[in-house]
């Protein structure tokens, strides 16, 4: 062959090799050599191109020449072979694409421009070699192949078919299918290629894919762009579709991977290809019909984007959002679906460049006629034909083009040079390239003049290696390739907007920049107008946004994206939009209502302030008062007859420890502290001691005095008021010895109950040590139960002598209070607790009061008549007699 292997051929690439060599000779585009003998003694080799070169588009020779491929048509002929002749040649069919004309125009302009530049290629003329791929990976083959070899025939060599490849670069494919195609062919011979609109990632990897060099940013970045542009409005729930090729799997896989980080969730994902049956399309529409997501992503090539929009465009279709990739959202020709009034996507940034409209303009009835492809253009654009006999397939029989056709007039892609994006992208490849050829047959001398050798060797692998190393501005723009032989990435973010008149354009709204950090990347500069030319952001989610104090529970067999919003539970919180799970607040703390807040919970504990307390305190100091009064009355008739018999030293003692167990019961109220902890149980175990104990005394006095009425007794000597008072003090000792070592070991102390209720805490005293509780209880309960048991005894006892039944009656009512009280504390919860002892130890102390002195006192004051020792001596007599 005439391809010379690069010197470092990857062995990897050995087997694409051989497999790419079948696959061309298959095609009929294989070299056959034959070997002869020369006069000199050297063997000679004839070379000869088996198929038919296809002639280029465009062509210029030149010193060095810089091959371009673009899918200038969308289709390629296809037949059916029989493999008993040759294959008929590759012929591309459908409509001629003006923007990709407009392309390869703009690389005919680059070079035109480089070869009368001053400063880049002085003296230096480059050639050009245009070709047609018709968007199909055979003829971009074919196209690789005849770049490399060249257009001859037939050619002698003495090197086994070996030799220079005759381009030293080349500019494209527009499709990464196509591209990678020739890269299989022309990339184990380090011949550099240079994309402006193959934006396939995988085409970054440079163990497979040496030679390529792309001046459109990969997909990768334009992937993360789109989820970040989606996620930013809030669009969780989308709909995919792409190209069925590397280009629409390849970025469509990025871009999923990307939605997925930013929790964007997809509800279909479909893929088609343009030579794909009319069903495969319309069940892709009508995915997109039924769909209930408003939003769809769309990574397509313009011919596969145009079938699909035709076919919504049949029927009529819910309005839907679009986020168009930039191969489709910023073709021109897109704009006539009103459907996609709306669509947003990123862009190649739009760029100006000097001169090229007028060139693009400047087409002479005699140079198109020199050209198919612009003769096809232009009979096309006018309705009209050049000549007749021509076969362009316009459809137009009678009309012949006249010279009226004014192409200034013209509307179409082709002239449209207001949204020079990817235009510029072919500009910069050229003038790369054109800059690696320079820094490598140029050098500069000592008066800043430029010297160029132009006939020297130039070998792609020399051009590859100075590609990487390119760092050139030209209109503005820089020029530069990374390791992965791509560029710093930027973006427009377009918009298309129904203007006043009516029609549709595109508008620059936003920027994106990837080299910048993550938070300073997306710039929005303008309003975005969206679908139906509405100013609101449409909402596409699966479900609605769960508010505070919810969160969020997926539903069975759907993606997160679809949930459900259940209340947070209680004590937890979720204090943003869509948590995921709920937050328990702080041991203190409780939820609000809506529970998107923890609050301090409130803090509860028995106050004087409220009902509750106001009723215990007026009934405690109440019960003080009138104990205090009854003991005045006892002290202003203490001579009385009524008074000495019951007493009176026990009586007013007794009183006095009523009036204290009244009282205390006001240590129980208000909040606890430690001091109040310890006094409200000892204070409560004492005084109670010190009143049984003084009931007790009077208890045993009555059967004391009672014997000692019986003739030869002389048992009153032996329990006089020193023994009385010893009892007293001896009963009232023990139980203030059990408080002391209740108080040393493990006192009374105020703490928080966190457990009670969730909602609030209560304020109240542990017992400290639960032994020295009941202890103190026990004892108390125990000399009830002695004073009760003996007061039994005295029921028949003479009533002159003693209240024997009224102790009775009010050890019995104290007894019945305190085993109730029991069961009560245990179970009422919180400050209720504290209520129910402060009841207890009330009602106690009433019934003791109103059973043993309230009747004395009727006497003193309401009946004074029988308050004589007459009285009771007549009295205990009749008593005695019955």
């Amino acid at each position: 062959m005439r391809l010379s292997p690069a010197p470092a051929l990857d062995p990897s690439l050995a087997g694409s090799l051989v497999l790419l060599h079948l696959a061309v000779v298959a095609g009929g585009l294989a070299l056959l050599s034959s070997a002869s003998v020369s006069a000199s003694g050297l063997e000679s080799v004839r070379c000869r191109l088996q198929g038919t070169p296809r002639p280029p588009a465009f062509s210029q020779d030149g010193d060095f020449v810089i091959g371009g491929v673009f899918s200038i048509h969308n289709y390629m002929h296809t037949v059916d072979h029989s493999y008993t002749s040759l294959p008929e040649h590759l012929q591309c069919t459908g409509s001629l694409d003006s923007r990709e004309l407009r392309f390869s125009r703009a690389m005919v302009f680059a070079v035109e421009e480089i070869n009368n530049s001053s400063y880049l290629l002085p003296g230096v003329k480059l050639g050009y070699q245009v070709h047609d791929s018709c968007s199909s990976v055979p003829m971009a083959v074919k196209v690789a192949f005849q770049l490399a070899n060249g257009l001859d025939p037939m050619f002698d060599t003495g090197e086994q078919c070996s030799g220079s490849a005759t381009v030293t670069a080349i500019v494209g494919e527009s499709g990464s299918t196509p591209t990678i195609s020739m890269l299989r062919v022309i990339g184990p011979f380090g011949i550099p290629q240079v994309s402006h609109f193959s934006t396939c990632a995988c085409l970054s990897d440079k163990k497979q894919y040496p030679t390529f060099f792309r001046t459109i940013p990969s997909d990768q970045f334009q992937a993360a762009a789109l989820a970040h542009l989606i996620r930013h409005f809030g669009w969780t729930w989308i709909g995919a579709v792409r190209s069925d090729s590397d280009y629409g799997n390849n970025g469509m896989a990025a871009f999923l991977k990307a939605a997925q980080e930013e929790g964007i969730c997809v509800e279909y994902s479909e893929a088609f290809y343009r030579t794909n049956p009319l069903s495969r399309v319309q069940r892709v529409a009508d995915v997109i019909r039924s769909s209930t997501a408003r939003v769809v992503v769309a990574f397509a090539a313009i011919g596969d984007m145009r079938i699909l929009l035709r076919e919504l465009d049949r029927l009529p279709s819910p309005p839907r959002q679009w986020i168009g990739s930039e191969t489709w959202v910023t073709d021109p020709d897109m704009l006539r679906f009103g459907l996609c009034a709306g669509a947003i996507g990123f862009g190649i940034q739009r760029s100006v460049i000097p001169g090229l409209r007028d060139f693009l303009l400047d087409l002479s009835q005699q140079k198109v006629s020199n050209s198919p492809l612009l003769t096809e253009f232009w009979e096309g654009a006018f309705g009209c034909r050049l000549r007749i006999g021509t076969s362009t397939g316009v459809g137009v029989e009678e009309k012949v083009c006249d010279g009226s056709e004014d192409i200034q007039q013209l509307q179409a892609p082709y002239t449209d040079t207001s949204q020079l994006r990817v235009t510029n992208m072919v500009y910069k490849a050229v003038y790369a390239i054109a800059h690696a050829i320079h820094s490598i047959v140029c050098e500069e001398r000592e008066n800043s003049t430029v010297n160029c050798d132009k006939n020297l060797n130039v070998k792609p692998t020399q051009v590859l290696e100075r590609l990487r190393r390119v760092n050139f501005s030209r209109n503005g723009y820089q020029v530069s390739f990374d390791a992965n032989g791509d560029p710093v990435a930027t973006y427009e973010l377009v918009n298309w907007q129904i203007r006043k008149s009516g029609k549709m354009e595109f508008v620059t709204v936003g920027r994106y920049d990837a080299s910048l950090p993550p938070d300073q990347r997306f710039d929005m500069e303008k309003e975005i107008t969206w679908v139906k030319n509405s100013t609101e952001v449409p909402v596409s989610v699966c479900s609605e946004s769960c508010p505070p104090g919810t969160r969020k529970a997926v539903q069975k067999g759907k993606p997160v994206c679809c949930y459900d919003c259940i209340q947070c539970a209680e004590g937890e919180i979720s204090n943003n939009t869509d948590s995921s799970d709920c937050l328990i607040c702080p041991e203190e703390y409780w939820p609000n209502a809506e529970r998107d807040l923890c609050i301090l919970k409130p803090v509860e504990f028995l106050s004087f302030h409220e009902v509750l307390g106001i009723i215990l305190t007026t009934c405690s100091v109440g019960g003080a008062c009138l104990a205090i009064a009854t003991a005045t009355v006892f002290y202003r008739h203490r001579t009385s007859a009524i008074v000495r018999a019951n007493n009176s030293e026990l009586s007013f003692l007794l009183l006095f420890s009523l009036t204290l167990c009244f009282l205390c019961s006001l240590t129980f109220i208000g909040r606890p502290s430690e001091w109040s902890c310890m006094l409200r149980h000892t204070a409560f175990g004492i005084t109670f001691v010190l009143c049984i104990s003084c009931v007790l005394g009077k208890t045993i006095v009555v059967l004391m005095a009672f014997r000692a009425t019986l003739p030869g007794s002389n048992v009153m000597k032996w329990f006089g008021p020193p023994q009385q008072r010893l009892t007293v003090v001896s009963f009232t000792f023990v139980q203030a010895l059990i408080c002391t070592l209740w108080l040393v070991l493990s006192p009374p102390f105020p703490i928080k109950n966190l457990t009670t209720y969730k909602e609030k805490i209560i304020l109240e005293c542990d017992v400290g040590s639960a032994i020295g509780f009941w202890a103190v209880l026990g004892y108390i309960g125990l000399l009830s139960l002695l004073c009760f048991v003996l007061a039994f005894l005295a029921r028949k006892l003479p009533d002159n002598f003693n209240e024997a039944k009224f102790i009775t009656f009010s050890m019995l009512i104290f007894c019945a209070v305190w085993i109730t009280f029991i069961p009560a504390y245990v179970s009422s919860p919180g400050k209720f607790t504290v209520a129910v002892e402060i009841f207890a130890i009330i009602t106690s102390s009433f019934g003791l009061f109103f059973l043993l002195f309230v009747p004395k006192c009727f006497i003193i004051l309401f009946r004074p008549e029988k308050n004589t020792k007459k009285h009771l001596m007549e009295k205990t007599s009749n008593d005695i007699r019955y």
